[in-house]
């Protein structure tokens, strides 16, 4: 790769690193399982880059670390059900004198990880990748290689079962 071809990737590619880590945490329920898929899924990037024709690399970099993810799972036998997903960001609040907002706040935020990390996969990457990383119909169906058709209808399962898990209204899902 001469470092013209180097410096493009870097440009087009790099910025979506973040975009490609969160899927995989959500994917794979790991930090360190994460780590190290980004960092296979970066390489792929990098050698097949010369087949890369242009058009959105957030989706490209995304698809493939769809893919080492579930060739990861596949080669750790990951179980799902076992491993939690924890989300360790912090939690800010405007008003430093409310506690119990926030602590309102981190239980609400980990009743919908835990809600969402028990969909089944199909269902729970769609949600990460619209609700999360906000792709459209599109660029979902381009991510998973499935048509714009079963994008929308697998969102809509997976909200709703979002709102059995929450017990909210399917109405107020959407």
């Amino acid at each position: 790769m001469n470092e013209g071809d180097l410096q493009r990737f870097e440009r087009v590619v790099l910025p979506h690193l973040d975009d490609a880590y969160t899927l995989a945490r959500y994917l794979l329920r790991d930090e360190h399982d994460a780590q190290d898929v980004v960092q296979e899924a970066s390489l792929r990037a990098l050698r097949y880059f010369d087949g890369y024709s242009g058009g959105d690399a957030r989706a490209w970099l995304l698809a493939i670390v769809r893919n080492c993810s579930l060739t990861w799972r596949k080669r750790r036998r990951v179980d799902d059900r076992t491993v939690p997903f924890e989300d360790t960001a912090p939690i800010s609040t405007s008003d430093a004198d409310a506690p119990d907002a926030a602590v309102v706040h981190a239980s609400e935020q980990a009743r919908v990880q835990q809600a969402i990390a028990s969909l089944p996969d199909e269902f729970r990457e769609v949600i990460v990748l619209r609700e999360v990383q906000d792709l459209s119909y599109r660029e979902i169906g381009d991510v998973v290689g499935v048509p714009i058709g079963t994008v929308m209808s697998r969102l809509a399962r997976a909200r709703k079962r979002l709102a059995v898990l929450l017990q909210i209204d399917a109405r107020e899902a959407s």
